[in-house]
């Protein structure tokens, strides 16, 4: 790889001192016009006695004067400044990504509403919970392609794979319960999540399904997906998120299929004995010669998710190459010039007399 053009557009600047300690020497620079002014202005004319013209000497001095004055302490700052050798330059950090491909599946049926889970401390619903720690699980991983397919009756596309992980968490934080029929159509979204990690290129590929229930839905049975999702050698990860017991369920209309809410528009919630089929699922990834995790709360899933990300550990190649201008003569002329023009100028329109 040839290095980049240095004056290229694309390329980020960045500005530096070889020796930045000794611009600790500007605090003289002060400190010089203090003392300077504490001692007073030398008198032009010698008198036998000095006493009647005392006060003169502590007088400020003219403007002529103080532009003078000026103009030598500029120098003397930037020569200070010349010593710290700035440097104007620009980095390219090349990173080699792992080329693995991630497709996360999200379960986004109404059973998923349940609140058997906490975010923050607060009570927490089971697509809130996944919502939130996927995010973890994606700004960890940031050297991969990862892409998101929700599902409920049918499965979506929420974004293809993508090393843009900015728009993708965007994209993730639109996922909602109620954009499709409602339903469970496990085997058409680990399908769906299969047709996405064609690339033969990729190093690793990787599924990642997060459901809550079992198949009721859709046109591809969850074993049938399973023996292609092996077929194609995609390592495959099934997290059957929820708990088994009474948790508040929310309540729904049985003519639309709806949440039914109250007159402020929150969900009407009961509790109720919620079950897992952990069975099922844990066919399905034995079918797919992958592996199931278990997670009834918030700290399970997010073991869960460090445990794969673990696993499917990136590797990552970092070059890093600099280029700078160093400025140290720039600044040693600006300081010689202001230097000229102040001896210039004492001895040109503010000559002092003899």
């Amino acid at each position: 790889m040839s290095l980049p053009d240095f004056w290229s557009p694309n390329s980020p600047w960045g500005f530096s001192f070889a020796h930045p300690w000794l611009l600790l020497l500007l605090l003289l620079v002060p400190l010089l016009a203090w003392l300077r002014g504490q001692r007073g202005a030398a008198a032009a004319l010698v008198f036998s006695s000095t006493a009647t013209l005392r006060a003169l000497g502590r007088r400020s001095t003219s403007r002529a004067g103080r532009i003078m004055h000026g103009l030598l302490y500029l120098a003397l700052a930037i020569f200070i400044f010349a010593l710290a050798r700035p440097q104007l330059g620009k980095s390219l950090t090349e990173v080699d990504a792992s080329g693995i491909d991630i497709m996360v599946v999200l379960d986004v049926s109404g059973s998923m509403l349940t609140k058997d889970f906490t975010v923050g401390g607060d009570e927490a619903t089971r697509v809130d919970a996944i919502r939130e720690v996927t995010r973890k699980f994606i700004e960890s991983r940031p050297n991969d392609r990862i892409g998101i397919i929700a599902f409920a009756g049918r499965p979506y596309v929420v974004s293809p794979l993508t090393l843009d992980h900015d728009w993708l968490l965007q994209n993730l934080d639109r996922v909602r319960i109620g954009l499709v029929e409602d339903g469970t159509a496990i085997g058409s979204a680990m399908a769906a999540a299969a047709n996405r990690l064609t690339d033969k290129k990729s190093k690793s590929r990787a599924i990642v399904l997060l459901t809550d229930g079992e198949n009721n839905a859709g046109k591809i049975p969850p074993n049938t997906a399973a023996e292609a999702i092996k077929a194609l050698k995609i390592h495959f990860f099934a997290i059957g998120a929820g708990s088994n017991g009474i948790a508040p369920v929310p309540v729904f209309d049985q003519t639309n299929g709806r949440p039914i809410t109250d007159v402020a528009g929150n969900i009407v919630y009961q509790n109720q004995r919620v079950e897992f089929n952990e069975a099922g699922l844990k066919e399905i990834a034995k079918i797919a010669g992958g592996q199931f995790f278990r997670a009834s709360d918030t700290d399970s899933l997010e073991n869960t998710y460090r445990g794969i990300d673990k696993m499917e550990k990136s590797t990552v190649s970092v070059k890093k190459y600099q280029q700078y201008r160093d400025l140290f003569p720039v600044c040693l002329m600006a300081g010689a010039g202001i230097l000229l023009a102040e001896l210039l100028l004492s001895q040109t329109i503010w000559k002092k007399l003899p």
